[in-house]
């Protein structure tokens, strides 16, 4: 199949789940008259949950699915780990403990300043657990297995914090709860711009990203400014998933699954693995949305917590194949 064929399904994917997250919850609407409302709005009980409730619901779960993707994608190409994602190398954790930090000692801070808040904590494990992961020899599983660590530390941190300042603490486990119900539009506003500018860069990005992935001797033999180039990459994948965890919290392995998945469709070229990690990262978390509000109807699952059951096997299977490298 033609690589510009799986970008067109990718993108029928994504259309299909933003109808169907449109239309399914607690009470079902019906597709076609969620798209009439999506035209023409109206005073109706539907056309008011539809445009208030479920449509922000849905691009914020869309948003962040889709930088969750290509962070993982960008992650694996210039470390060229197949381990590597944002959860699995700490960025998740440490953006969410920045986050947590915001609100309990800087309660009066804006939330425009949540995104490079996150993306700071986000960087600051990275480079902690690339550090220790090089200085014992940075395979690909021991570095996985040092974000891994880091992650935990973090974790321990974070629900110290919550510990000795519950109160305070309350404010963000909200924004911190691996689910993306209730999220309105202005956190689809507030997190829009980075990740959109994000996965712009992105693609400008892809042909850099496609030498960096050869390896650091063959990159500068071809000429490439190796060392500028894997920390704008790197740079940009905190980015992305820093502006995805400060909306729905810490989502993982949606940025291991999808980049596999993409691969394997069209092949390693990052200019046309990226646009489809994008497509089927958004796609993967509203579905994965979608399940979470149908599985114990009326009440609703965490979306973190069915996309761990899927992605933890999904991990245990990888690291297996790679650790017999």
């Amino acid at each position: 199949m033609s690589r510009a064929l799986w970008l067109v399904l990718g993108a029928a994917a994504l259309v299909a789940a933003l109808v169907a997250s449109l239309a399914l919850g607690a009470s079902e609407i019906p597709w076609r008259e969620v798209v009439r409302l999506l035209r023409a709005p109206d005073d109706s009980t539907n056309s008011l949950v539809i445009q208030t409730i479920r449509l922000p619901r849905t691009l914020v779960a869309a948003l962040a699915g889709a930088g969750l993707g290509v962070a993982g994608l960008l992650f694996q190409g210039v470390t060229r780990n197949p381990l590597a994602d944002p959860g699995i190398l700490g960025v998740s954790a440490g953006g969410s403990f920045a986050i947590l930090t915001m609100v309990v000692f800087f309660p009066a801070a804006p939330p425009v300043l949540f995104v490079p808040a996150a993306f700071v904590g986000g960087a600051l494990a990275a480079a902690v657990a690339y550090g220790v992961a090089r200085s014992v020899g940075a395979t690909p599983l021991r570095l996985a297995l040092a974000g891994v660590a880091i992650s935990s530390l973090i974790g321990a941190g974070t629900r110290t914090v919550q510990l000795l300042f519950e109160e305070r603490a309350q404010g963000a486990l909200f924004a911190l709860s691996g689910s993306v119900a209730g999220r309105t539009w202005a956190q689809a506003a507030q997190v829009a711009p980075w990740v959109l500018g994000a996965l712009a860069l992105a693609l400008l990005l892809a042909p850099r990203v496609n030498v960096l992935s050869l390896g650091e001797d063959v990159a500068r033999s071809l000429g490439a400014r190796t060392e500028r180039d894997s920390l704008l990459v790197v740079g940009l994948g905190v980015l992305l998933a820093a502006a995805s965890v400060s909306v729905v919290g810490p989502v993982g392995f949606v940025g291991l699954i999808v980049p596999h998945a993409a691969r394997s469709m069209v092949g390693p070229d990052h200019r046309f693995s990226l646009p489809l990690a994008a497509l089927l990262g958004a796609a993967f978390l509203v579905v994965a949305d979608i399940a979470a509000r149908l599985v114990d109807r009326p009440a609703e699952t965490p979306v973190g917590v069915l996309v761990a059951v899927i992605g933890a096997p999904f991990f245990v299977a990888l690291a297996r194949r790679v650790g017999r490298r």
